[in-house]
């Protein structure tokens, strides 16, 4: 294993430490809201605080992008770590367990490694590029599902009581077998890198939601592209993901 992806996972598991430390107490969180339905609790910093004292003292050149505390070091790195410390917030303040860890680093831009971790399940999924994705050191694999209406999506868009009648991804939830609004887009990019997932989209998410997701799933044998099928989708912030039947049919539905 890479020395790079190993320190990240110590670092995960220290954020994860912290996570399940403070989810036995969950009354005496201080929980702050950051905009609509976006909350940030001091759990969340005191997670990315610790995420990034152990990676910056194994790479003080590195620069940081964290969900909390923003862009630390150089604007054009050429090595940057992506962070999101605590993905699912709502759900854990809720005492709802589907929340994960996130780290990524980019090389000049392009996800090298990556690490999502699971506390509540002790579940770690890690990738290197080029070195297929694992779970718990056991090799995964996107699912093989060919039809999509067999095909089950997790989805971060609008709920489907606001979209329009005319919008593109009415059918593409109606067609397949079902759809499911997690709360944690890194845990879902990690179920369809796994197969627990036939696939993902996701409207307007930021790089720490996807940047390690991303490597997961395609080390996994998964494409992920945005709704043109290229390769903006860390800029643009709206993605697909999943195995290539199913891919293929859900890009067909928004370019209907």
């Amino acid at each position: 294993m890479h020395p790079m992806l190993n320190t990240a996972i110590k670092a995960a598991r220290r954020a994860g430490a912290i996570i399940n430390r403070a989810s036995l107490d969950l009354e005496r969180l201080n929980v702050a809201r950051k905009g609509p339905k976006d909350y940030v609790t001091e759990v969340d910093r005191a997670a990315e605080e610790a995420i990034i004292d152990i990676l910056r003292t194994a790479y003080p050149e590195h620069a940081f992008l964290g969900e909390e505390s923003g862009r630390h070091g150089a604007s054009e790195p050429e090595f940057q770590w992506i962070i999101d410390p605590l993905d699912g917030t709502t759900n854990f303040i809720h005492g709802f367990q589907h929340y994960a860890v996130s780290i990524a680093l980019m090389h000049r831009g392009l996800a090298s490694h990556a690490v999502i971790y699971d506390p509540t399940r002790n579940e770690m999924f890690t990738a290197s590029r080029g070195s297929g994705a694992f779970l718990n050191d056991r090799r995964v694999r996107v699912s093989s599902c060919l039809r999509y209406h067999d095909a089950l999506l997790a989805s971060h868009i609008p709920q489907s009581t606001a979209l329009p009648a005319h919008s593109p991804f009415v059918p593409m939830l109606a067609d397949c077998a079902a759809a499911r609004r997690s709360g944690s887009t890194v845990l879902d990019l990690a179920w369809v890198a796994c197969g627990r997932l036939d696939g993902f989209c996701g409207v307007g998410l930021k790089p720490w939601d996807m940047a390690a997701g991303s490597l997961l799933v395609l080390e996994a044998g998964g494409l992920v592209a945005d709704f043109q099928g290229e390769q903006g989708w860390l800029e643009s912030g709206n993605v697909l993901a999943a195995g290539t039947k199913v891919f293929a049919q859900m890009m067909a539905h928004l370019q209907a």
